[in-house]
């Protein structure tokens, strides 16, 4: 049995049952022992899972692209910050920086990136030495002193924010974690009043559509998050990759197990409650829910699509001849892994959102754009 298991069961016989919420959140956010604030890498060959940013380094390259882009649109600020949140092994700010190095926008570059480890931070900062009079770490995006001009960007990380979990019964109720003879019980509860809202704005006809036993997760962590950014975001962009649905494709009966997965050594899994601390556990991302909620806070959705629309859009066919010119067929599948369908070409979505008085008209939503999907 593990240290932060034994932990979250003393809590529970303590305090009650608590939501699968805070069970999600200790498991991969309890200090020294939760998923994500180890002393290991969850991220690449060695890890539990891959990133775009690890497929190939076109595709930082093509955000390096998107990043100028917005430069320009905002008419060239310097300094022109880039806040980086849940940046991983660092990969994909190096490949960003390593492509814009060359282009006028370089010297007005200024990279922030949000890492609470400690173990992580030091690995990335191995990583982007050659970049390092440009970049900067703090623990969280209220720790940045004053709001700023540039673009707030994450690539898979609104999918590892802690879900409350709801079960269909006579109503919904909410999945509580209880104990029973040192194992993890599941318990159901009268959903609260936030969870309630949620449901009836995001998913109105669900409970018709769902039978007795059917479920499926609440994020509520994105709205305080998009809180946190447009409070420091003076003008520019947040532009966020993640694997998910609008609001009506998520909370639907196909759907009715949820989207809530664990990754372990490179296998999916459903079990939540085995390998605590030892695997990550992710739920897919309503987008529709960053739409409204960003709006709330003065981001204005301007773009919407599959990533692999989005990286076409952005000029993959121009990018990789700069920086692959004899590309072999290793990287071809990997490429294609980026953009195809049956890879992460549709399943991840990409959403940009602009704070400011401009009508910005980016390039990567110039093929395809889908906002009319998230209304």
């Amino acid at each position: 049995m593990s240290i932060l298991r034994d932990k979250i069961i003393d809590l529970i016989r303590r305090a009650g049952p608590i939501s699968f919420e805070q069970f999600m959140e200790m498991a991969l956010y309890a200090p020294g022992h939760g998923y994500y604030l180890r002393d290991c890498q969850p991220v690449g060959r060695e890890g539990d899972f891959y990133t775009s940013s690890h497929m190939h380094p076109v595709f930082g390259a093509l955000l390096g692209r998107q990043i100028e882009e917005c430069w320009l649109t905002l008419g060239n600020p310097s300094p022109f910050f880039i806040v980086e949140m849940g940046a991983g092994t660092g990969h994909l700010a190096n490949d960003m920086l390593s492509f814009l190095s060359s282009r006028l926008v370089y010297s007005s570059l200024r990279y922030v990136i949000v890492e609470r480890n400690p173990h992580i931070r030091a690995h990335q900062q191995q990583l982007l030495k050659q970049h390092s009079s440009r970049i900067a770490w703090v623990d969280s995006i209220d720790a940045l002193k004053e709001p700023v001009t540039g673009c707030f960007l994450s690539n898979e990380l609104l999918d590892s924010f802690p879900v409350r979990v709801v079960q269909m019964e006579a109503a919904f109720e909410e999945i509580f974690v209880g104990e029973y003879r040192h194992e993890f019980v599941e318990v159901g509860r009268p959903c609260s009043p936030e969870v309630a809202r949620y449901l009836s704005e995001f998913a109105p006809d669900l409970a018709s559509a769902f039978r007795a036993g059917d479920r499926t997760e609440v994020n509520l962590q994105i709205w305080p998050w998009m809180e946190s950014i447009s409070a420091k975001l003076a003008e520019g962009f947040v532009l966020t990759i993640d694997y998910g649905y609008p609001a009506p494709d998520y909370y639907c009966a196909e759907r009715n197990r949820g989207t809530l997965l664990c990754y372990s050594g490179h296998a999916v899994g459903e079990d939540p409650y085995q390998n605590i601390g030892e695997q990550d556990i992710t739920a897919h991302v309503n987008f529709t829910s960053l739409k409204r909620w960003g709006e709330d806070v003065g981001l204005r959705t301007i773009g919407y699509c599959p990533q692999g629309t989005y990286l076409i859009s952005l000029g993959l066919d121009e990018v990789l001849p700069e920086l692959e010119p004899d590309s072999d067929s290793f990287a071809s599948a990997r490429i294609r892994n980026l953009i195809l369908p049956e890879g992460m070409g549709e399943s991840h979505k990409v959403l940009m959102q602009y704070k400011g008085e401009r009508t910005p008209n980016l390039r990567g939503f110039a093929l395809r754009n889908q906002t009319k999907l998230l209304t």
